[in-house]
């Protein structure tokens, strides 16, 4: 994959400051959100408090965290939640 570039660090740099500007309204319903790994262009991500039994999970996933992370990551296509299996 291309990363036009950039090393891994500015992309994980970037993917972070993305995050941290999503972090406080997670925050502020109870949740957070933590990055994993950055893979394939795919951002590993896991839903903690809260935003682990939310209804609205998929949608923030989606709509919300991917949607960002690709706007400004060009090199992000996609973000998983990895659920710890127990």
């Amino acid at each position: 994959m291309e990363n036009k570039g950039r090393t891994t660090e500015e992309i994980l740099g970037d993917i972070d400051k993305v995050l941290d500007k999503i972090r406080p309204y997670l925050n502020s319903e109870g949740g957070d959100i933590e990055m994993l790994k950055f893979e394939d262009g795919i951002v590993y991500v896991k839903m903690m408090g809260a935003c682990v039994d939310c209804g609205a999970l998929d949608s923030t996933l989606t709509d919300g965290v991917e949607a960002l992370l690709m706007e400004y990551v060009p090199e992000v296509i996609g973000v998983k939640n990895v659920v710890d299996e127990l």
